[in-house]
């Protein structure tokens, strides 16, 4: 007998009603017709059917969030969450997007899950969080309370139910969620055995199949008696080696040992993704519980903690804190007792656990994939990673865009002086919060384009070195799933300027840039354009993107590589310095096409870089060639100045933002400028066909027609607001960088740049808002960026 394909129940329950439903035994079904799909079924033999009975009105009464669907049915790595510690706090939804940042930062979806106003929902958003916290009737949900909360929405009283474990793994188990990410698990009280205060945790790993990540259970319960009943319960519980090899402990929440051996070890996250297969394989319905010790450096010491905690038990008995204020009484006092180092370990362990859930389901991910084989070394499962992590070939090695330019270790200095004085003071030492990320201009247009277009065919072409930042580079590369085949690792034969790339940036106490220092020397000492062609030519991108951190001759072979192989090719001039590049000085004939046979397609400067661009092409004499006269003068522009005040401003006028885009139109055709609080500004050359010449709504933005000349059209200017007055700044770090991703990812699918910019600018907004250079949350754009192609 096949075994039905792995779906969630809320695809399942379409299906069945289209095809009909003939019940098998225990919670099995069987599917009647559809020989090919029944061929599917037997090939994946999973089964992932509700725990109980026929997922009947499920679809009407569940709600799983457009992106979590989407996630869930095409295997991708998603997290649980659950709700009440957002729900049952003042800092709930800053902790709500922290949480799902960290998850999408590790590459995984994340999906919290609640009961809002009644309805059971999966992919909860942060400002929904807002709305349960705000609201007096917002409860704290088992599995118990589950039927009763959406009972009495159906029956027209609405209420807000924060999702602890038990009710989170079965709404989880119900979406078709496998994996999920928590705190602590509860267990078995001390006395339990005559009190019976037994968590629902505990009997819900016993019959909902949803392997849960904690750590461990709170010191205070009774640990040896929580395993007992977890085996009586049919769960499996393994605890996380974290780099030990033996006498290890099933973890106690704040300290990483509790004098409890664990019943098994898992070494890796390959392991634990892989028991939770073996599970599904055997349709063994029982939940699975992976114990992932505290981080180290925030575990307290066991003996301590024991006597904390022996400490605040005896108070709350003689306090008389039993039944529900129990656990609340004791947690307190501990923190108090840890002078506030509890209450610091508890927020560490979560995230370790988060990140530890989304490596796994990560893991997970691979081995559903059609092409997946199990090992055939069972014991390849144990042997330690290499320091360097192995460079392979790409799987699929065409690209729809491919970035060349740097990957570098980021440095970010923030000024943190108590003193109202926001600048850091010169030549003396100054109180900072530094941070470290993995950045570069290529990375993060790269990283963008890869988060913005649902993981889709992104490729970086990079240099590092062989020293400890570039093992690095290459470890986080993975990590956030980009394609590492094509960066090239130059050994001790390369030296000088051998080094992986660093970029440290200083900012102020406001988070503006006050200086940075960049060892980018690795990009202009070597070149390898050999390298250059064959990686084009591999590849095949629709779209190439060249940073400026190159020396000029790579820009150049860069560029006609791109163009040799058929490739829009974009320009990221970097900084005001590396702008100059593509127009440095030529001792013959310029090396650029200009339109229609332009060499470069677009580039994104800021203004201060546009001005750059524009200097040194006049300088360098690219702009009194006769090519160039022949596109300038096909407009007859004279006392345009008007015209340029009415289509963008009079301050950007007189800055020269306008006449300095239309200068450099010939070479380069889609010009767009970032202004910063102003916005953005699109100047575009036209063809002589292009729509936007005759559209009605394009009218407005025709700055000049060509008159009788066989290809050039027009010119179309648009000044684009900024999509929204940001405050709270995080990190300036990447935001440009973020905007060329966004919108060259657009661009790959067909989209045209006045239809993407709005998108790509609330990319960047996303990016201003998030620690990282490029944020996590840029997959919710994926269909944005898509309908915007389409347009």
């Amino acid at each position: 007998m096949s075994c039905p394909r792995l779906l969630s129940p809320l695809r399942r329950q379409q299906g069945l009603r289209q095809r009909g439903l003939y019940g098998l035994s225990g919670n099995q079904l069987a599917i009647p017709g559809h020989v090919q799909h029944r061929a599917h079924l037997q090939r994946r033999c999973l089964s992932s059917a509700p725990p109980v009975g026929t997922p009947s009105g499920l679809r009407d009464i569940l709600k799983v969030s457009d992106e979590v669907a989407h996630a869930i049915a095409t295997d991708k790595p998603v997290v649980a969450l659950e709700s009440t510690i957002y729900t049952h706090g003042r800092m709930g939804k800053e902790l709500a997007q922290e949480h799902e940042e960290l998850v999408r930062s590790h590459g995984g979806i994340p999906a919290i899950i609640a009961i809002l106003d009644g309805v059971p929902k999966v992919g909860v958003s942060p400002q929904e969080i807002v709305r349960m916290i705000d609201s007096r009737s917002t409860v704290k949900v088992s599995r118990r309370d589950i039927s009763y909360l959406v009972g009495m929405g159906l029956a027209g009283r609405k209420i807000h139910g924060g999702t602890t474990i038990s009710g989170t793994m079965l709404l989880a188990r119900l979406a078709g969620i496998r994996v999920f990410g928590t705190g602590g698990l509860g267990g078995v009280h001390r006395g339990g055995e005559n009190s019976m205060d037994i968590s629902a945790d505990l009997t819900e790993l016993g019959r909902t199949r949803v392997a849960v990540i904690s750590a461990g259970c709170k010191g205070f319960l009774d640990i040896p008696r929580t395993l007992e009943f977890l085996e009586t319960q049919g769960c499996h519980v393994s605890t996380f080696a974290d780099g030990r090899t033996a006498n290890i402990d099933f973890p106690a929440f704040w300290t990483r040992d509790s004098g409890v051996k664990s019943p098994s070890v898992v070494y890796t996250e390959k392991e634990a993704a892989a028991i939770i297969l073996a599970q599904e394989k055997l349709n063994i319905e029982s939940g699975m519980h992976f114990a992932n010790p505290i981080p180290e450096e925030y575990g307290l010491p066991l003996a301590e903690m024991q006597a904390a905690i022996e400490q605040a038990v005896r108070e709350a008995d003689e306090k008389g804190a039993t039944g529900n204020a129990n656990t609340p009484y004791i947690l307190g006092r501990l923190n108090e007792l840890t002078e506030n180092r509890a209450n610091i370990a508890n927020k560490e362990l979560v995230k370790s656990n988060i990140i530890r859930a989304t490596n796994v389901a990560k893991e997970l991910s691979s081995m559903l994939s059609p092409s997946w084989q199990p090992a055939q070394n069972l014991n390849s499962y144990h042997v330690k990673p290499e320091a360097e992590p192995v460079v392979a070939e790409p799987a699929d090695p065409q690209a729809d865009v491919l970035v060349a330019g740097s990957v570098a270790v980021d440095l970010s200095c923030d000024y943190a002086s108590s003193k109202k004085d926001s600048t850091p003071q010169l030549h003396t030492s100054n109180p900072a919060t530094i941070g470290q990320s993995i950045g570069g201009v290529g990375h993060n247009v790269a990283l963008a384009a890869h988060r913005a277009s649902g993981h889709g065919r992104v490729k970086l072409c990079s240099l590092i070195g062989d020293d400890i930042a570039g093992s690095t580079i290459l470890s986080s590369l993975e990590a956030q799933g980009l394609d590492t085949a094509y960066i090239r690792r130059l050994g001790q034969e390369y030296q000088p300027a051998n080094r992986t790339a660093q970029y440290i940036a200083i900012n102020d106490g406001d988070k503006n840039l006050v200086m940075a220092m960049a060892d980018m020397g690795i990009f202009s000492s070597h070149s390898f354009p050999d390298y250059w062609e064959s990686t084009v030519q591999q590849t095949k991108p629709k779209w190439l993107v060249v940073d400026g951190n190159w020396g000029e001759g790579d820009i150049k072979s860069w560029i006609c590589a791109g163009k040799n192989h058929g490739a829009k090719v974009a320009f990221e001039p970097v900084s005001v310095e590396k702008s100059a590049r593509l127009f440095g000085p030529s001792r013959g004939p310029s090396p650029w096409g200009v339109f229609p046979n332009a060499s470069v397609d677009l580039s994104s400067p800021n203004n201060y870089e546009l001005a750059a661009m524009y200097s040194t092409a006049k300088e360098n004499g690219y702009l009194d060639t006769t090519e160039w006269f022949s596109v300038i003068d096909a407009f007859g522009m004279r006392g345009a100045r008007e015209r340029f005040v009415y289509l963008t401003s009079r301050e950007l006028t007189d800055a020269g933002v306008p006449v300095q885009s239309v200068q450099l139109l010939p070479y380069i055709p889609t010009l767009i400028t970032k202004l910063g609080p102003r916005g953005v500004l699109l100047t575009s050359l036209l063809g002589r066909d292009d729509p936007r010449l005759f559209a009605h709504e394009s009218q407005e933005f025709i700055l000049a027609r060509a008159t009788d000349h066989p290809t050039i059209g027009g010119i179309y200017m648009r000044l684009f607001p900024p999509a929204e007055r940001v405050e709270d700044v995080v990190s300036v770090n990447g935001v440009g960088d973020t905007f060329l991703g966004v919108l060259v990812s657009g661009l790959a699918q067909g989209g045209r740049p006045e239809k993407l910019i709005d998108v790509a600018q609330q990319g960047a907004v996303m990016s201003l808002r998030c620690a990282e250079s490029v944020s996590p949350r840029l997959s919710s754009l994926e269909d944005t960026i898509r309908q915007a192609s389409r347009k």
